[in-house]
């Protein structure tokens, strides 16, 4: 009895452990533009353009080195997991606040800085990411 017991626990964890959340942090891709600032083919329409996201996690850790985060959690309880994506996309938000829609134009962004905040409370983690950038319109 004891070990069928001690049997279930085991497997009940293993179970829970393999079914949680995992979020590894940002794309890398392989296939960058390059945007070259060697020529004076462009002006700067914005500087410090910034965007933000975070996401919630219950029993769970975070950690990363510079812009790359990983989690490990049980259950997300807020946001969705998309921090890159909804950071830039808030970044492009608060741009067209200031300088109007972006469609038809034709920009960059260049000096992309990646940003984290980390708060690990083993119970709950948080993770905060931030993006900042200048916009270059080309001529």
């Amino acid at each position: 009895m004891k070990r069928t017991l001690f049997l279930a626990v085991v497997l009940i964890l293993l179970i829970v452990s393999f079914t949680g959340c995992f979020n590894s942090g940002m794309f890398l891709s392989a296939n960058v533009t390059d945007v070259r600032l060697s020529e004076a083919n462009y002006d700067i329409i914005a500087t410090n353009i910034t965007g933000s996201s975070r996401a919630g996690y219950i029993l769970g850790l975070s950690a990363g080195p510079g812009a790359q985060v990983s989690t490990m959690a049980i259950a997300r309880v807020s946001g969705t997991g998309m921090l890159y994506q909804e950071a830039l996309e808030n970044l492009w938000e608060n741009y067209e606040k200031d300088h109007g829609h972006r469609e038809g134009q034709k920009i960059a962004l260049v000096n992309v800085h990646y940003d984290t905040d980390i708060l690990n409370l083993i119970i709950y983690t948080e993770v905060k990411l931030f993006i900042r950038a200048d916009v270059v319109e080309f001529k």
